[in-house]
């Protein structure tokens, strides 16, 4: 059998190498696809995570016209407020990253700046990587792009705050939002200028909720957030939220439509060409059971030629696949470019999935091969 399915693949090696490009572009197709999937969803999320923060956790007792107005809560609470939300994590509720800062307006030269301490970010144990916003180390500051211009100041300047001399890290650039008139310390230091050791007036977070349709968001963070900070309440940024959420769920639906979809064209392209095969072979089939060919044997032959297809477009597709990941990945996929790698493990996979998508694509045609009454066909013949 091994022969003949040899002999039959090398006589008609057109039609062979038609299908087995199919299936060659069938497993290219899966193996970039899954190589760049990884760095796909962590390049949403960073993207998606770059929008900001959606959560602002504030004390109970803030006066929110006042908040509203001024950008910031007056009322402060414990800064350990950070540990008590970091470990109330549950099966539907929980948080990507969390920054715990305290905010007043606070006389920089001859006008008022909104002098800002912001705590380390806190980090959810499955989201390593590089922390929202920018690090600030003790005895810096990072000026907004209009305190910088008043005061005259550029990277490595001294600027004095509080009667204490700090060094600018960084003139912010323009940012079309009040973080232009903001200086940026530590939350240490902050508290130390401010007099106000141990407490903060917010946290800002970005949830992650696992809910069904029917639930209203903003209601399960707010009992949530009842049970681990009382002192607090939390306001959703609902449109930020809202698009971060549609983001990540177009990208989902798209990946899961567009890749079903090449299979299925890719499947019909092989089965196309075995229905051909089969046409062009129906003299031939019919002889081979006239001398007693079995419909095991026919079948093993369209099976033998499927296995080879398979074989074949599985280490050309995987090649091929990694090639094209390896090559354009990176450039579509710029911020996390260097998380794309060849993954060998898809061979071995290919290697499997391959034969088995050629055989149940040329089932039809095995189906229509065994079938086949030799009497009818050598009559026609």
């Amino acid at each position: 059998m091994i022969a003949l399915v040899i002999r039959e693949l090398w006589h008609r090696k057109f039609n062979f190498l038609l299908g087995a490009l199919a299936v060659t572009v069938a497993v290219a197709l899966v193996v970039a696809y899954v190589t760049t999937a990884d760095a796909a969803q962590r390049e949403t999320v960073r993207v998606t995570r770059d929008m900001g923060f959606n959560l602002r956790i504030i004390p109970r007792s803030t006066d929110m016209d006042r908040f509203w107005a001024e950008g910031f809560s007056d009322q402060t609470m414990s800064d350990d407020s950070v540990g008590k939300f970091v470990r109330h994590t549950n099966a539907f509720f929980a948080f990507n990253h969390l920054v715990a800062s305290l905010q007043r307006r606070f006389p920089v030269g001859d006008r008022d700046v909104i002098l800002s301490g912001l705590g380390p970010t806190v980090t959810a144990s499955a989201q390593q990587g590089r922390p929202m916003g920018f690090e600030i180390k003790p005895g810096t500051v990072h000026l907004g792009f209009q305190v910088a211009q008043r005061l005259g100041r550029k990277q490595g300047d001294k600027v004095e705050l509080g009667g204490r001399v700090f060094t600018v890290a960084r003139a912010l650039v323009e940012s079309g939002t009040d973080d232009d008139i903001r200086a940026f310390v530590t939350l240490a230091e902050a508290q130390q200028l401010l007099h106000l050791e141990g407490r903060i007036n917010e946290i800002k977070a970005i949830d992650c909720l696992c809910l069904t349709a029917d639930q209203d968001p903003l209601s399960i963070l707010r009992a949530e957030l009842e049970k681990a900070l009382p002192e607090a309440k939390v306001l959703q940024m609902r449109v930020l939220a809202d698009a971060r959420a549609r983001q990540r769920r177009m990208i989902e639906s798209y990946a899961g439509f567009v890749t079903p979809f090449l299979l299925i064209a890719c499947a019909v392209w092989v089965g196309a060409l075995a229905i051909l095969n089969v046409r062009e072979r129906r003299a031939e089939i019919g002889v081979m059971r006239a001398l007693g060919f079995g419909s095991g044997r026919i079948a093993g032959l369209f099976l033998g030629r499927a296995a080879a297809m398979g074989v074949f477009g599985a280490l050309a597709g995987y090649a091929a696949g990694s090639a094209v990941a390896l090559r354009v990945g990176p450039q579509i996929f710029q911020v996390t470019a260097k998380s794309i790698v060849a993954q060998p493990s898809l061979l071995g996979w290919a290697l499997i999935g391959a034969p088995v998508f050629a055989a149940i694509a040329l089932f039809i045609p095995t189906v229509l091969a065994v079938t086949q009454d030799p009497a009818m066909t050598l009559r026609e013949e």
